[in-house]
């Protein structure tokens, strides 16, 4: 069961991020390929990536060759990134679980407006989160718009969850203008 969850974090904090930059259709491209990589070497491959004796530059090294032609640079860093976190042992847990869910229509898709540029990590508790609220899984898509001043603002169908600064900016001076005629 731990197993599924953290499979399911990575692969969808890593379809967040990677669509930032892809398309969701390139992203799931490259987990298809790398599954189809995996049925035919995925002992000589893990248990190298997982070798203490290999340095971690000698597996990046290995990431960018052997991950390098047809595969976009997002999702070698998101390889790397497991490797960083000691989670290489789950690439094929994470490849499972993004064939069978998206697979599936089962899915909302959501837009993340941001001033900034998020990381994984943040993106995966944005996604739990918006999971938990609608009961759905989401598809997130971000986009960076400069006209935030902070915060984020959420689209999803005709819902709009907005958490930017502008926002809050207007909600205090709405609250002073009522205390004001009170």
């Amino acid at each position: 069961m731990k197993d599924d969850v953290l499979a399911k974090r990575y692969a969808d904090a890593f379809l967040s991020y990677a669509c930032q930059g892809l398309s969701e259709e390139k992203a799931l491209d490259d987990f298809k390929k790398a599954r189809e990589i995996l049925l035919e070497n995925k002992e000589l491959i893990l248990d190298f990536l997982e070798a203490p004796a290999v340095t971690v530059l000698e597996k990046n090294a290995f990431i960018d060759k052997f991950f390098g032609e047809g595969f976009s640079e997002e999702f070698r860093q998101f390889l790397k990134f497991l490797l960083k976190k000691n989670r290489i042992d789950k690439l094929w847990d994470v490849a499972e679980y993004v064939r069978v869910a998206y697979s599936h229509g089962k899915s909302v898709r959501a837009l993340l407006k941001t001033s900034f540029p998020l990381d994984l990590e943040l993106v995966q508790l944005i996604i739990d989160s918006l999971e938990r609220k609608f009961q759905r899984k989401i598809k997130l898509y971000i986009e960076l718009d400069g006209e935030l001043l902070g915060g984020v603002k959420v689209v999803i169908g005709n819902k709009v969850i907005d958490g930017s600064v502008k926002r809050r900016i207007e909600r205090l001076k709405e609250r002073f203008e009522t205390l004001r005629t009170a």
